[in-house]
């Protein structure tokens, strides 16, 4: 073959080459998106959500926890879906005409930092760090309340004002609870946790305070046999809480991920993702849960606040909607106590409950059981 030929023909292959790399991947498109995952919406086993760019798909019912692969595990990520994930841009848009018109909240989409949003409520809200789709109404500090025109902003069904007046247990009160607790579960330990929660015992009525701070004091002391537990005593069980199954493993070790602190937080996905709520990197440091009082605290307000476990609503969501403090025992122990599972461990959870809200002046309402 002449040089000429040749060099027409690897032109020709060069042209060819540019031509195809120019045209869109015929297969590149990714899988339809579900409908989006709502934080309010129930999800039986199944059934499928998207959520930032990945379809998911339920084990069993779960309703408020956002998928992930971390959390409860009741999520199974099905893959990238759409366009790739959703990212508003930071908007800084002019109300006409005196009325507001920013875009709705969704949820699970990312925000910016500045983002204002109007709330399924009808209000208005300002992200004030980049926010990952949480909740307005419940991640207070991702979120500001905003106020824009003359539009009336109706009234949220519950006020939270971060703890008016301080936390609603003195210290005194606090030992008298506690009267044989180790020395860990320090009062300033919890007092230094609340900055973490301030809708904890900061919610509603004084009334709803004190029954959240009983209820939460109460259940702890039923976890801890009265503060006195630190760490898990069964040591046979700590090999146990090792999910090898998820992407970051257990890089502080198999056995290391065991019950610690006032809610006895164990498995290393729960670690995770307390850790990641709180800011601190508790997966590779899960012994400052046994070590640091305010981060032992601030774990037990983290499933407090924000979990729901084997129940259908937070602990904190019980109690500041009157759902009663029976409900705050099956998120935290579900069917192993609720339904007749272990009633007089769900009457010792009551006793210590009763004995609290007494303590501190006022009524336990109704719905004690669950």
């Amino acid at each position: 073959m002449s040089t000429k030929r040749l060099l027409a023909l690897l032109s020709a292959v060069v042209t060819a080459l540019a031509v195809v790399l120019l045209l869109p991947a015929a297969n590149a498109s990714a899988a339809v998106c579900a409908a989006p995952w709502s934080s309010s919406a129930v999800y039986t086993g199944g059934t499928s959500a998207s959520y930032n760019g990945h379809n998911w798909s339920a084990k069993w019912w779960t309703q408020g926890e956002a998928p992930s692969t971390a959390g409860s595990g009741v999520w199974a990520d099905q893959g990238t879906c759409g366009t790739g994930p959703t990212q508003t841009p930071t908007p800084t848009p002019t109300p006409t005409s005196g009325n507001c018109t920013y875009p709705d909240w969704v949820a699970g989409r990312t925000y910016t930092t500045g983002t204002i949003v109007r709330y399924v409520n009808g209000s208005h809200y300002r992200a004030t760090h980049d926010n990952p789709g949480y909740d307005p109404v419940i991640s207070t500090w991702y979120w500001e309340p905003y106020s824009c025109g003359p539009d009336p902003t109706p009234t949220p069904t519950t006020t939270v004002t971060p703890n008016p007046g301080g936390f609603p247990v003195s210290q005194a009160q606090f030992n008298q609870m506690f009267p044989n607790r180790n020395t860990f579960y320090t009062y300033q330990g919890l007092l230094d946790a609340l900055s973490a929660y301030p809708a904890f015992a900061g919610t509603g009525t004084d009334t709803v305070r004190k029954q959240e701070a009983a209820a939460f004091l109460a259940n702890v002391n039923h976890e801890t046999g009265g503060l006195v537990y630190v760490v898990e005593q069964n040591t046979a069980n700590y090999p146990h809480y090792c999910d090898a199954s998820q992407s970051y493993g257990c890089p502080a070790g198999q056995a290391a991920y065991y019950g610690r602190g006032p809610i006895q937080l164990s498995w290393n996905f729960n670690y995770k993702a307390a850790g990641d709520a709180l800011g601190i990197d508790l997966l590779r440091n899960p012994n400052l849960v046994q070590t640091d009082p305010a981060v032992a605290w601030k774990t037990a307000l983290w499933y407090w606040n924000t979990q729901t476990g084997p129940g259908t609503m937070t602990p904190h969501n019980a109690i500041v909607n009157g759902y009663g403090f029976g409900e705050t025992i099956r998120s935290i122990n579900g069917s192993l106590e609720c339904n007749g599972g272990n009633p007089a461990q769900v009457q010792s959870r009551i006793n210590a409950y009763q004995s609290f809200t007494q303590l501190l002046g006022t009524v336990p309402g109704s719905n004690l059981s669950c």
